[in-house]
């Protein structure tokens, strides 16, 4: 986990070096540094690489450092300098979302060459403000990108394209550094897995089929995500599959992946009931030290109240377990009374539904005696299966009357199980007790979190804007990582009265003021942020430097919107 270090900022300074080679050429090396005082003793943070820069240019740097104090009346009243200022791009919130990047191993992970500043660069746009590649290269017009990632050459949308197949490339190498950055010793030995899918707007992704769709979008091609997470929900690694894959297919490379890369001596998986079935039990029973906990579908719990190995009469708000000493399997019992409220309620509200439709058309029949009584109940009929009611509600007809046939029986038959449900695992009792059991699969609502974060407009999962598979994959991997940094900053920012969104925007407002010679930035200096601004700073643990070199790179897209306005 991440500890803060408390230190106080006394000074900004130019480090020089000079080093002479055995060919004779001198080498000059020049960093901007933050001198601190830390337990006691001062030590020094690097911020920038001034080594690029003309000497005029460190010159211009030097000069703000020593004057920063008097440096808004210099410009104002016009020193003896030849220095001007302006309104320069937005710094608050790319810093923050950087710094966070870095804390949890992100910056590391993707590397610091080329293609892991633009894979960097869009994770955090992804953050900052979601679209597609295209939108993240105008937002890097407008935000410090370049000088605080230390991008130095211009990019376009086709660069940020062609970094998401760099991107699942170096998939695997990605999510191991951050796995080891965050288990450097011990592995983790439970992990949470789930699947969503996600619709898609073209006809022409490579990974794009008609499934089971959990967005409700009929019609809508689709593909499936698995997302792997510790027992605390941080993501380890997603995987991408064809939109018709089921659900329990794909196991058997979770499975591979925890066995070969992520997982100890003794590895447990929490998945929901459609997940970890019969063949997956089998599949983790050939790795030696593999366990599960599952729960149980409603016909599954039937056929063991069939069967006597559970009753009733256990399910309790309170937890019971039952032990089946045979197959050597526990089986962790409870009744939500809020869950089977829920429930009730909704079939209330489904009764109501079909009770109105039939005055409907009860009314229907009496102004229009040609029409077909049959027909009218067909619709009706149709309706009840719709919303899985007919198990205990039926209709009739008689003298052109519709009358709904409700059975008590099978109506009681049906709600005994409301807010029921079992928990089942093969882990021994030394290893989790009954409550801890309980605990790790509602765990899986951390994953689900994850889903709905990532695929609503905090980060924009969807709608997806790229066809070929590697960049699909490439795609789905920077959500995931944004994912890792905002629940990390919602994590800092729980005392504040705004979403991480909502904070996010606060800081874009924070700007930096360009210092210009003859029109060209040569340094940037970072003015005191407001009190709000400060405050977000301040429970993220960001210390902002009061200056942020230029590299004077200029990004503009391909694309250009008065083209496409004329077309």
């Amino acid at each position: 986990m991440y500890s803060v270090i408390c230190y106080i900022m006394y000074s900004m300074f130019i480090d020089i070096s000079r080093v002479k080679a055995k060919s004779g050429k001198t080498y000059t090396r020049a960093l901007l540094r933050i001198g601190y005082r830390e337990g006691g003793q001062v030590k020094h943070r690097t911020v920038g690489n001034l080594s690029k820069c003309s000497d005029k240019e460190i010159d211009a740097i030097r000069f703000a450092l020593k004057n920063k104090d008097q440096l808004p009346d210099i410009l104002a009243h016009g020193g003896k300098s030849d220095y001007s200022s302006r309104q320069g791009a937005s710094v608050g919130s790319v810093y923050t979302v950087y710094e966070i990047a870095k804390r949890l191993g992100i910056v590391h992970a993707l590397g610091s060459d080329r293609n892991g500043k633009l894979a960097l660069w869009q994770v955090l746009a992804r953050v900052i403000d979601q679209g597609s590649r295209l939108s993240a290269v105008r937002l890097a017009t407008s935000h410090a990108a370049c000088d605080v990632l230390g991008i130095d050459t211009p990019f376009t949308e086709d660069h940020l394209y062609n970094n998401l197949d760099w991107l699942y490339e170096n998939q695997n190498r990605i999510e191991d550094r951050l796995f080891k950055r965050r288990y450097p010793e011990n592995k983790p030995q439970l992990f949470l897995y789930d699947v969503t899918s996600s619709y898609l707007e073209g006809l022409y992704n490579e990974l794009a089929a008609f499934g089971y769709n959990r967005d409700g979008k009929k019609g809508k091609k689709q593909i499936v995500i698995g997302l792997l997470c510790d027992e605390k929900g941080i993501p380890l690694s997603t995987e991408v599959f064809k939109g018709n894959t089921v659900d329990v297919k794909t196991m058997p490379e979770q499975i591979k992946k925890v066995s070969q890369r992520f997982g100890g001596t003794e590895v447990t998986f929490v998945g929901d009931r459609g997940m970890i079935k019969t063949r997956v039990i089998d599949d983790l029973g050939k790795q030696e030290g593999f366990h599960y906990i599952t729960a149980l579908t409603a016909p599954q719990i039937k056929t063991l109240m069939k069967n006597d190995i559970i009753q009733l009469s256990l399910f309790d708000q309170h937890l019971v377990e039952v032990c089946d000493q045979e197959e050597k399997l526990r089986y962790i019992l409870r009744r939500n009374p809020v869950r089977a409220k829920e429930i009730a309620l909704s079939r209330q509200g489904k009764h109501f539904t079909v009770k109105t439709m039939v005055e409907n058309k009860n009314l229907y029949l009496q102004q229009h005696t040609k029409a077909k009584v049959d027909i009218s109940a067909r619709d009706v009929t149709v309706k009840i299966k719709q919303l899985k009611l007919d198990t205990w509600l039926s209709v009739s007809s008689q003298d052109r009357t519709l009358t709904l046939i409700t059975s008590e029986d099978l109506l009681a038959e049906a709600s005994k199980l409301d807010g029921c449900y079992v928990i089942k695992t093969d882990l021994k009792k030394e290893i989790a007790d009954t409550q801890t059991v309980h605990d790790r699969y509602k765990d899986l609502a951390q994953v689900e979190w994850a889903f709905r974060t990532s695929k609503t407009f905090e980060l924009e999962m969807r709608p997806i804007n790229v066809r070929k598979e590697k960049r699909t994959r490439g795609h789905i991997l920077v959500v995931m990582l944004a994912y890792m940094i905002v629940k990390e900053l919602g994590r800092l920012w729980t005392m504040v009265d705004l979403t991480v969104e909502e904070a996010i925007n606060e800081l874009s407002t924070l700007c930096l003021t360009e210092m210009c010679d003859n029109s060209v930035a040569v340094c940037n200096l970072i003015p005191a942020p407001r009190e709000s601004v400060r405050r977000l700073l301040d429970d993220a643990k960001v210390v902002l430097p009061p200056i942020l070199p230029s590299n004077g790179v200029i990004v503009a897209t391909r694309k250009k919107l008065p083209e496409n306005r004329q077309q």
